[in-house]
């Protein structure tokens, strides 16, 4: 905006977006070298030691949520239902709750809505 000579404008201009645009390519070479990384050797022997426990405790958090899975089924309180949702700390606890909510909610509609049949 100092020069009012457009010529020089047009240079300034083009070198300001040659400038972006080298730095548009770095940023994507940058993110695509660490995209690409290969895994560290010794991370993938942790993984390899640490599959049993994992395996166990991926066991243990199903057979837990099967058993709340019952337990919710047996429930037919949305408050009741909801205080639980409030005490859940797992992400899948929660879900299977809030799906529990839902189904609640929908046969409580179906109940009052009458059937057009």
């Amino acid at each position: 905006e100092a020069t009012l000579d457009l010529a020089e404008r047009r240079r300034i201009r083009s070198a300001i977006r040659e400038l972006q645009r080298q730095e548009l390519e770095r940023d994507e070479e940058a993110l695509a070298s660490k995209r690409f990384r290969p895994e560290r050797g010794s991370h993938r022997q942790d993984n390899k030691e640490n599959w049993p426990q994992s395996r166990r405790l991926e066991e243990e958090q199903q057979t837990a949520l099967s058993t709340l899975s019952r337990q919710l089924e047996a429930i037919t309180d949305v408050e009741e239902l909801t205080k639980l949702l409030r005490a859940a700390g797992e992400y899948e606890e929660r879900k299977l709750i809030r799906a529990a909510i839902r189904k609640l909610r929908a046969e409580e509609i179906e109940g009052e809505v009458p059937s057009s049949r």
